[in-house]
């Protein structure tokens, strides 16, 4: 099978090497940025999680992304802002947004414009490298980063970490398997996410998630991601104690994404 996720990190590795920017530049123009926006200006990611998981029985991460590695294309033309607009009506408690262009056809524009047609909290989701992508995911607008273990070794893990909150940025630590759950836990990871799908085959074990559920410890906001299909998907996470999902290509794909969000959420209403 290819390995997706080698190849994915090479091209960013090799972009992040490639980029003259002063690091330090970088990192005191989105302080100030976090410092002038104040609290007004913020959306809270893991708020809106804890909020959905209490009102609804689990909060939904709609993710917009126009085609992947493994599925081709999904929607190549479809409008971010509109897109925004349908998950939430339909009850989305968050956003996540593909920047990454090769692999996944998204930008800096798709996210910019899907979080200022809504007032959801935003995901940059992208394949995280380097502390200019943090401060980078700062300065396009985006109330939470992506950390993926895999992709990281503990000294990055540590450090893009601590910018994050340095940032105002909340940090979704991915994992994939019992020894990630323990590094992302041993940094003090607060919001972890469980991927379902293999970034390296990037084919999906529905029930990994459930079984990762049961070695979370207290206080950690758990979210389920990759194959999630329909209600009773969302209704059996719940009860394996995951407090949000992150839903892409089964809403992206959908013909009515307003209807398709709060569909998923029928069964927990």
């Amino acid at each position: 099978m290819p390995a997706y996720l080698d190849s994915i990190l090479a091209a960013h590795r090799a972009a992040a090497a490639e980029d003259r920017r002063d690091p330090g530049a970088a990192v005191d123009e989105a302080r100030e940025l976090c410092l002038g926006e104040g609290a007004d200006g913020r959306r809270d990611f893991v708020g809106a999680l804890v909020r959905g998981r209490e009102e609804r029985g689990m909060a939904v991460i709609s993710e917009i992304k126009r085609r992947s590695p493994s599925k081709g294309e999904l929607d190549p033309t479809l409008d971010p802002a509109m897109v925004a607009v349908d998950y939430e009506s339909g009850g989305s408690s968050c956003l996540s947004v593909l920047t990454d262009e090769a692999f996944f056809g998204g930008s800096r524009a798709d996210l910019v414009a899907a979080r200022a047609a809504c007032a959801l909290p935003v995901l940059r989701k992208d394949f995280t490298v380097s502390a200019l992508d943090v401060c980078d995911a700062r300065t396009m607008g985006a109330d939470a980063v992506l950390l993926i273990v895999a992709a990281l070794d503990d000294t990055e893990l540590t450090s893009f970490l601590g910018l994050a909150r340095e940032l105002g940025l909340a940090a979704l630590v991915e994992v994939h398997d019992e020894p990630e759950l323990e590094r992302a836990l041993a940094v003090g990871a607060v919001l972890i996410g469980v991927n379902q799908r293999d970034l390296r085959t990037f084919e999906v074990d529905r029930e990994r998630a459930v079984r990762m559920g049961e070695r979370m410890p207290a206080g950690v906001v758990a979210v389920a991601e990759s194959g999630i299909r329909d209600a009773d998907d969302v209704s059996r996470l719940a009860s394996a104690g995951y407090s949000g999902v992150l839903v892409g290509e089964t809403l992206v794909r959908s013909a009515d994404r307003s209807a398709a969000v709060d569909g998923l959420l029928g069964a927990r209403a």
